[in-house]
Order: C-alpha cells, then sequence, then structure tokens
C-alpha cells in the first residue's frame, strides 16, 4: 500500500543534493588553526638558534651581520605568514615597506644599522614566540572537537581565529600607518624626481631649439657681415640690421624661457599680481581674485602658480569657454587655488591628460587635486596645497 505515504526521495524521486556540514570558510580557519603550531614550531627554533648565534657571535666581528642577516630571514618568515593569514584568514592586510627601499646606496654599514634597527623584523621575531603557546592550544583543542564538538565548529573557529587576526594585526601590519606612510613618501618623491628631470629636459630642449639656434646663425650673419664691411658696406649694413632683429628675437625667448623656470614678478610681488599677469596673456577672459593677505613661503607660491598657469592653459586649449574666474584665498593651514570656466566640461584626471600629471605632482607635497567637470559645464578645478610661512631670509611676506 502507497497511499497517504511519502517516500524520503520526494514527489519527483530525486534525492537532495549532498552538502558540506562545514562552509569554506569554516575549512580554512580550521586549516590555519591546525596548521599553526607545526609552522610555529619551525619558526620558533630558527628564531631560537638565530637569536643565540647570534648573541655567540657579538663577541667576533661578525657577529651583528649575522644578527641583521637573521633579521632579513624573519622578515621573509613574516611574509609568508601573512599570505597565509590573507589566504586562508580572509584578513585584508597589507605588505610594510621594503627594507631595501630604507638604505639604497648607503653601502654595508647603512645596510647593517637600518636592518637591526628594522621594526617590522623584531615585531615579527616575537610573532612566532608569543603565538606558539596559543598555536599549540588551538591544535591540541581542535582535533578532539572534530569528534566531540562537531556542531560547534563553525563558532568555535570564528572564535579562535579572530585572536589569530588579532595577533597578525598587532605584530605583522604595518605599525599605525607609519610603514603606509614611507611608501607614500617614496612615490612622492620619485614622483618629484621625474617631474624635475621633465623640466630640465624641457628647458634644455628650448634653448637648443630656440635662443641657441638663432644665436648660432646670429655669430654666422656677423661674420659675414664683417668680410663684407669694405667690400660691399650696404650689404654689410642689411645684414648687420638683420642679425640686429635676431638678437631682439633671441632676447624674447630668453625671457620667455626664464618667465616659464620662475618669474621675477612672482619673485618681486607676489603670487596674486603673478597670477594676473598669467591671465592677462590668456586668449580667454579671466578674473583674479585674490584674498591673501600674506604671503606665503617661495616653494608653495612657486607651486601655486605654475598649477595656475597650466590650467589656465588647458582653459585656452580645451574648454571653448567665454569667460574664467581664478580666486586664491587661506583657510587655516591650507592654501587653495581655484580656477572656473564656462567651458563645454567633461575634464577627466583619469584620462591620461595632463591634469593627472598634475594631480601627481600636487600629491608629492601633500596637496590635492578637486575636479568638477559634468558635461556642458562648467569646470572647477579646486587646487589645496599646504601653507608655510615665509622665513625672513625668504623675503617680505606682504
Amino acid at each position: 500500500m502507497t497511499s497517504g505515504t511519502t517516500t524520503p526521495a520526494g514527489p519527483t524521486g530525486a534525492l537532495p543534493r549532498p552538502r558540506p556540514a562545514l562552509g569554506a570558510q569554516t575549512w580554512r580557519e580550521l586549516a590555519y588553526l591546525t596548521t599553526s603550531w607545526p609552522l610555529d614550531l619551525l619558526a620558533f627554533c630558527y628564531v631560537m638558534v638565530w637569536i643565540f648565534a647570534a648573541s655567540v657571535l657579538t663577541l667576533t666581528v661578525v657577529g651583528l651581520p649575522f644578527l641583521a642577516a637573521g633579521l632579513t630571514g624573519v622578515r621573509l618568515l613574516g611574509r609568508a605568514e601573512r599570505a597565509r593569514a590573507r589566504a586562508l584568514l580572509g584578513l585584508p592586510i597589507e605588505e610594510p615597506s621594503p627594507l631595501a627601499a630604507t638604505y639604497r646606496g648607503a653601502g654595508f654599514f647603512g645596510w647593517l644599522w637600518n636592518t637591526l634597527k628594522d621594526p617590522v623584523g623584531w615585531r615579527t621575531a616575537l610573532f612566532f614566540p608569543v603565538r606558539l603557546v596559543w598555536g599549540l592550544f588551538t591544535f591540541a583543542a581542535f582535533f578532539p572537537c572534530f569528534f566531540l564538538l562537531w556542531p560547534l565548529l563553525p563558532w568555535l573557529a570564528r572564535g579562535a581565529s579572530h585572536v589569530d587576526r588579532a595577533l597578525v594585526r598587532a605584530l605583522l601590519a604595518p605599525s599605525d600607518g607609519l610603514e603606509r606612510r614611507i611608501a607614500e613618501l617614496e612615490s612622492d618623491r620619485a614622483t618629484v624626481l621625474d617631474a624635475s628631470a621633465a623640466d630640465l629636459r624641457r628647458i634644455e630642449r628650448d634653448l637648443h631649439d630656440g635662443a641657441q639656434a638663432r644665436l648660432v646663425s646670429l655669430a654666422m650673419d656677423l661674420g659675414m657681415a664683417k668680410e663684407k664691411l669694405l667690400s660691399s658696406p650696404d650689404d654689410a649694413a642689411r645684414m648687420v640690421e638683420e642679425a640686429h632683429g635676431q638678437v631682439k628675437l633671441a632676447l624674447s625667448e630668453l625671457r620667455d624661457l626664464a618667465r616659464g623656470i620662475h618669474p621675477a614678478i612672482l619673485t618681486d610681488r607676489g603670487l596674486g599680481p603673478a597670477l594676473s599677469a598669467v591671465a592677462s596673456r590668456c586668449t580667454v577672459p579671466v578674473t583674479v581674485e585674490d584674498a591673501l593677505t600674506v604671503r606665503p613661503a617661495p616653494a608653495i607660491e612657486g607651486i601655486g602658480y605654475f598649477t595656475v598657469s597650466e590650467l589656465l592653459q588647458n582653459v585656452s586649449k580645451h574648454s571653448r569657454a567665454r569667460h574664467a574666474e581664478v580666486a586664491l584665498w587661506r583657510t587655516e593651514d591650507r592654501l587653495l587655488l581655484q580656477v572656473t570656466d564656462d567651458g563645454h566640461g567633461g575634464a577627466d584626471a583619469t584620462a591620461g591628460s595632463g591634469l593627472a600629471g598634475l594631480a601627481e605632482r600636487l600629491a608629492a607635497v601633500d596637496g590635492q587635486l578637486a575636479i568638477s567637470s559634468p558635461p556642458g559645464g562648467p569646470t572647477t578645478v579646486t587646487a589645496e596645497l599646504p601653507w608655510r610661512d615665509r622665513t625672513p631670509s625668504e623675503g617680505p611676506t606682504s
């Protein structure tokens, strides 16, 4: 009799798909907990043998180099442990800045000193002895749990793995953002060096292709005029007149080049008047509003000047604007410069334009570049720089 009964297979006769008793993340956490103690034991042996041997060898000349080399090996163990924590615990932990960046070019003794005072290496050396006791406990406790308390394993594994996460964060993570800040400063330094090299190449190219070529041509014309001075005075006079015109053009090119390096009006009168001079040469009518009552340090003035100059060049070349405004003011310890135009908009620093390079240069001095440019306009670009007061040796403040 089958009426009124239901088979375990269900009405269609298909069995339900088997599922694991534990989730994938729980298995990863259990794998981390049960393998930590054997790995910690090996790392602990390495640390103890290294410290003991280094203590004995400190009586000789090779003691300190041996201690530094062992500390470099400890760093490698820490890198492997961070990778294991990311893979099994899902812990988003960053790598500290590489030690090589702190002693590049300092020679053997620079490497030795910077390695011995490396906080990442010493914290990593402390990590393995500290976690050895906890790893032994989890190793011994979780094997019986597989047979006796397996329904509670997801919660037990999550709680125990939180302890491991806390230990990894405390001893293996970059210390309080300091390592991250070091990496940022190294990147900013590279940006500044690249920008300086590009500026030097630009100046060299402008001199070679402009004023230098014109002066060479001038010297040749004067030489020819000298040869014709007695035989054909009229031709010599004409050639001298042409040479005089070339001298004027060469002087004009040198003035433009000098203005591009550091304009005299910026040194003499400050940022507001210098930007007003730039605005007067822009192909778009520009209004300048200067709310600064004191002058910042010359370096900050120079960066602000070239930032606004490049932004106004972008307005002239790409915006199709009818009018633009430049505003500069100070807010507490920041200098703000804003360029607004009524053009077609669509400016984007992520599209490989000059705005991206400008943002990198500002970031190298702890500055920021904010862009608001919806399609159809208007476009507003705000540059923010740290404010530094002038020292008496740097000139007047107003």
